[in-house]
């Protein structure tokens, strides 16, 4: 309960997290970050007209800068604390997107790949699962500060039927069954072909709704962006405007 006087200065209030969306409308579950049922928070979506997800996968997400600085600008004015896109493979606009605005940004879970692995033990390698491998460059990972001293085992899940043919052709039906079953057989080739592999670290902002499934299979700790999402609201909650005048 607020006390005393508060200063105003934005439309609505209570949002610390916003969220830069894709240009999509394909399915999106629960633990998928474009379903706010995700969140036990209240987040704050940004459509950005024509980022297309094969666009922004396949193809780089041409020409797509100026529309998510303008995105992220729009969410600040609205008072969100933190910005963060509805796409790993954005992280190549880190640096542009965080000079943008005045509020922190992360683009990417990727952001998480030099945390995880300090966590682990000499030896061990941080496992990357990714919506198409081949799409995934060394400008991706330099936008995440993933330096060459990082070892790395990246895993995609172009070689399946479902889940990136639904998402990269952003279709209406996704059979959450059989996405769950190539999360799940994806994690198994990457550990198998991997054994040293550590820790597992999703880079789609649509696979959230299969970690614990991952980490059953695996048995390793697996990060993805709803863990960061997370982490950015209980670094800003008690800071939300409006705040004392």
């Amino acid at each position: 309960m607020s006390s005393g006087s508060v200063r105003g200065g934005f439309n609505q209030y209570g949002f610390t997290v916003g969220i830069l969306m894709l240009d999509t409308r394909f399915p999106r579950v629960p633990g998928d970050m474009g379903n706010a049922a995700t969140f036990p928070f209240p987040v704050r979506y940004q459509r950005v007209a024509g980022a297309d997800p094969d666009l922004v996968v396949r193809r780089g997400a041409a020409g797509l800068l100026p529309a998510f600085v303008e995105g992220a600008r729009r969410l600040e004015d609205e008072g969100v604390g933190a910005i963060t896109t509805n796409c790993g493979f954005l992280v190549k606009f880190q640096r542009e997107l965080a000079s943008s605005v005045a509020v922190p940004v992360f683009t990417s879970s990727l952001l998480l790949v030099p945390l995880v692995h300090r966590l682990l033990p000499s030896g061990r390698r941080v496992g990357i699962m990714t919506v198409n491998a081949g799409s995934l460059t060394r400008e991706h990972l330099d936008g995440a500060g993933i330096g060459g001293d990082i070892p790395l085992a990246v895993a995609g899940m172009e070689t399946e039927k479902e889940f990136t043919r639904v998402l990269l052709g952003n279709e209406m039906v996704l059979d959450v069954d059989v996405a769950r079953e190539e999360h799940v057989r994806v994690a198994r080739r990457l550990v198998t072909e991997h054994p040293d592999v550590g820790a597992i670290v999703l880079e789609c902002t649509n696979m959230p709704p299969y970690t614990a499934d991952i980490q059953r299979e695996t048995g390793l700790a697996v990060f993805d962006i709803v863990s960061l999402v997370s982490m950015v609201h209980a670094g800003l909650a008690a800071a939300l405007p409006p705040r004392p005048a």
